[in-house]
C-alpha cells in the first residue's frame, strides 16, 4: 500500500506541476496561441478545463500526502 502511494503521489505531483505550467498568467490560454486578451473575460473551453483540472489534482496530491500519515 505504502509503495502505490509513494507512486501516486510522484504521478500526481508531475500532472499538478505541468498543469500549473501550461496556465499562463494574466492572459489566458488564447494568447499562447496569438490570440489578444486585452479585456477581462470569464475562462472558457480549454482554459476552463485546465483550470479545473488543477484544482482537482491539488486535492488529490493533499489527500494523498494526508494518506501517508494514516497508512504509516
Amino acid at each position: 500500500m505504502i509503495a502505490f502511494l509513494k507512486i501516486l503521489q510522484v504521478v500526481l505531483s508531475i500532472l499538478l506541476a505541468l498543469a500549473i505550467l501550461s496556465q499562463n498568467r494574466g492572459s489566458g490560454l488564447s494568447a499562447v496561441f496569438g490570440g489578444e486578451g486585452g479585456f477581462y473575460r470569464t475562462k472558457r473551453g480549454a482554459e476552463r478545463v485546465l483550470s479545473i483540472a488543477t484544482v482537482v489534482l491539488a486535492v488529490l496530491w493533499v489527500l494523498n500526502a494526508l494518506a501517508f500519515l494514516f497508512v504509516q
